[in-house]
């Protein structure tokens, strides 16, 4: 089988990690678009024996990396008046408990900090092993193991409403 053949096997799942990672449909599909056309273009790099799962989504979380740097250098803040925003538009038709609970998880998520986000994602949406992604993150595995224990905690303090505690530091 072809690299190219390997590389469209990996869509849906850069797709569904993309859209987890970025909660907009189209900036996402245009993450994928990027990763692909970047992994096209750098096919002679691949170490055939490595896994391309990990070497495909290693590229996705480098062009991610590069266009959040890049946003966040020519961002704009946007005033929002919550008074304007009329009571009826928070009804929500009976039997969305499902519904409502992805869209809590899904806040959730976007509230820890992207590393966590990241690992969290990594591991429990695409089932990628520590060492896969230590190697696709380019950290230590034991960093991933942290970041996923605090990832974890922390978004089961956000889905249970529980703000986090601040740690107070003693000044000597």
């Amino acid at each position: 089988m072809d690299i190219r053949d390997e590389l469209m096997d990996h869509i849906p799942r850069l797709r569904r990690y993309a859209r987890a990672l970025i909660r907009n449909q189209e900036l996402a599909d245009d993450l994928v678009q990027d990763t692909l056309e970047r992994a096209l273009s750098r096919t002679g790099l691949f170490e055939a024996g490595t896994d391309l799962r990990a070497w495909v989504f290693t590229i996705m979380h480098n062009v991610f990396a590069n266009q959040t740097r890049k946003a966040s250098a020519r961002a704009l803040h946007v005033s929002v008046d919550a008074e304007n925003i009329a009571e009826s538009e928070f009804a929500v038709p009976a039997g969305q408990t499902r519904s409502l609970e992805m869209r809590d998880l899904d806040y959730a998520l976007q509230r820890l900090p992207q590393e966590q986000r990241e690992v969290l994602l990594l591991v429990g949406l695409e089932e990628m092993s520590y060492a896969d992604v230590a190697l696709t993150l380019g950290i230590p595995i034991g960093t991933v193991m942290s970041r996923l224990s605090r990832g974890r905690e922390r978004l089961r303090n956000l889905m249970a409403g529980v703000q986090p505690v601040a740690k107070l530091r003693v000044v000597r």
